[in-house]
């Protein structure tokens, strides 16, 4: 996966297992993995580790007590997975919590939760809120279906994308690319942002720095061109 992802662009990764009643997150352990596989791999791409974070009541509490444990490359951005099942009412307050701990979160990939997609306004609010938002790269091109694809490109056309991630898990069926994405994004939306959501933005993140939307990148001058880089 690490070499697909380097054949295809990619210069830097995160990568971002559960954190969930399933799976135990362990920091220090995912770190030793990860040095193992940039070993393996020749150091193809440099790796970071985050988390795919679930909204339980545990969960919060830590993250809340150790604002860094679950965040992209232990800074700012923290990834938030909703439930296929249930969006709790509360979410704004969650986020508020979060945020006021000194995280932001990072809703991902909205377009392939049933429930969110009926959900725009509150996206819209927790985007005013601060939190922000990630699609996956396959939906864009169509691979989790059409109402996935159709709300991709909602939330881009809204300039409420501020990520597209590969959300890689194997190299068959979710390979860790983001070439073919990033050219559709480039030929439908322009150059600039397709490189403002699969590497200014994410490169920001990884820093913890704070990212512009879609449309003040578009209008800025001298925009940075960074390398292609997400999960």
């Amino acid at each position: 996966m690490i070499r697909m992802a380097a054949d295809a662009g990619t210069t830097d990764l995160v990568a971002t297992p559960h954190a969930n009643l399933k799976y135990r997150f362990e920091p220090e352990v995912i770190r030793s993995r990860l040095a193992e596989i940039s070993s393996a791999s020749g150091n193809a791409v440099r790796l970071y580790s985050g988390c795919d974070f679930h909204l339980s009541f545990d969960n919060i509490q830590d993250a809340i007590a150790n604002p860094r444990k679950y965040t992209i490359n232990q800074d700012r951005y923290l990834l938030v997975e909703f439930s296929d099942l249930l969006i709790f009412k509360n979410t704004l307050d969650i986020f508020a919590r979060l945020l006021e701990a000194g995280m932001i979160p990072v809703i991902t990939h909205p377009e392939r939760n049933g429930l969110l997609r009926q959900r725009l306004t509150q996206i819209e609010a927790w985007i005013e809120s601060g939190a922000r938002v990630q699609v996956t790269a396959q939906s864009i091109l169509g691979d989790f279906g059409r109402r996935a694809q159709e709300f991709s490109e909602t939330l881009i056309e809204r300039q409420m994308a501020h990520f597209v991630a590969s959300d890689g898990h194997d190299i068959d069926h979710r390979p860790p690319t983001l070439d073919g994405a990033y050219a559709k994004l480039k030929k439908r939306y322009g150059e600039t942002t397709a490189e403002t959501l699969c590497s200014a933005n994410p490169r920001a993140a990884l820093a913890g720095e704070p990212i512009e939307s879609s449309r003040k990148e578009e209008a800025s001058a001298g925009f940075r061109k960074w390398y292609q880089i997400w999960r």
